[in-house]
């Protein structure tokens, strides 16, 4: 369509469009330019950034982590998704995917050979795993369990009590779980981590992300972490895979991980106003949500006139010229929801608003 000039609006993707902090580029370009930083890199990160993410936990998590052992950087923690899959899941063993939830989990498990047993997240349990319905599964071939909190595409917040649910789930059931969390930063005023809660380390790993939380998507910057043994078992795997981040990329990002609440604050101020213009925008088309929402996306459920999302996703696009996502693609318990990213500057927002208020005028 934008091919044809119809300059379509899109509210699709997650990818944050503000820059990092100053500090960040700084620390970047004085680096780079120096002669000796362009070879190889050590497999397992730089030591000044694992020691930043390290402090980095302790300051906002209240988590210690041991830089040496307990810390893996990643290029990207989608990159870790592989990594993890590889090192704990044989083809032929289930993994526990969460319906909805982000599809790389399904698509990437399917591709490594593994069984998917996905699990509901359902709205009038708050989008909340379902422990009853957990309970009466045969995870007897279950490796992995992925949850995703803040959660995304739903925007429900994790809560002490369901981190302390799922490392008790996993104990019991012999169950890695795979928290991956790098939403924690956006419109949520108290981030939290699974490694908070006692003896998580032993039967969990937490991917982190400075895409979201830092702005910066296209530096791929993550990681994980988890007991020494599982680090080792993912480095394994991770050392055969690439070769390591560029020394001032990872530099800079240790740079990033300084911030303080300031600096999220003016973040989030830019979040906030976005998110009132999408919620303008939900209640342009009937949709309802939960004002509660945390994360860089808001999600909402279509009015019952519309037999199906597809009706309402197809209608905006084709006569507003607004993309916005329909929610089966995040599994079938999205099927009667939308999702608009913050990820568009205020005035592309206001533009698509004042479309979709002329549609609606015209019908």
């Amino acid at each position: 369509m934008n091919a044809d000039g119809l300059d379509v609006i899109s509210l699709g993707i997650g990818s944050p469009d503000m820059p990092p902090s100053a500090e960040t580029l700084h620390t970047l370009c004085t680096e780079a330019v120096k002669p000796d930083v362009h070879g190889y890199q050590p497999y397992t990160g730089i030591p000044e950034l694992r020691q930043a993410f390290a402090n980095w936990y302790k300051k906002w998590y209240g988590v210690t982590l041991d830089p040496k052992t307990e810390i893996q950087p990643l290029i990207g923690s989608k990159e870790g998704i592989l990594h993890v899959t590889l090192a704990f899941v044989n083809p032929g063993d289930s993994v526990l995917v969460p319906n909805p939830g982000y599809p790389t989990y399904t698509s990437l498990s399917k591709l490594l050979g593994a069984n998917i047993i996905n699990y509901n997240l359902r709205e009038e349990n708050g989008w909340l795993p379902d422990f009853d319905e957990l309970e009466r599964m045969d995870t007897s071939h279950v490796k992995l369990m992925w949850t995703n909190y803040p959660n995304m595409p739903t925007g429900a917040n994790a809560t002490p009590e369901l981190y302390a649910r799922l490392v008790d789930f996993a104990r019991r059931k012999n169950i890695v779980i795979v928290n991956d969390n790098p939403y924690s930063f956006i419109l949520n005023d108290h981030p939290i981590s699974i490694l908070a809660v006692p003896g998580a380390k032993e039967c969990c790993i937490e991917f982190n992300s400075m895409s979201k939380s830092h702005n910066m998507p296209g530096w791929r910057v993550g990681m994980l972490a988890s007991n020494a043994q599982f680090v080792q078992w993912i480095l394994k795997v991770k050392s055969n895979i690439d070769s390591g981040m560029f020394r001032p990329v990872q530099l800079a990002a240790a740079k990033a991980l300084e911030a303080e609440k300031d600096w999220y604050e003016g973040n989030n101020a830019n979040y906030r106003n976005r998110r009132k213009l999408a919620e303008e925008i939900m209640d342009l088309l009937g949709c309802t949500y939960d004002p509660k929402q945390t994360g860089m996306f808001l999600w909402g459920k279509i009015p019952d006139k519309y037999e199906c999302v597809e009706d309402l996703t197809e209608k905006v696009l084709h006569e507003a010229h607004v993309f916005i996502v329909p929610g089966f693609i995040f599994g079938s318990n999205g099927e009667r929801f939308v999702r608009i990213s913050l990820c568009a500057k205020d005035d592309k927002l206001q533009a698509a608003r004042e479309r979709i208020r002329k549609m609606i005028e015209n019908s």
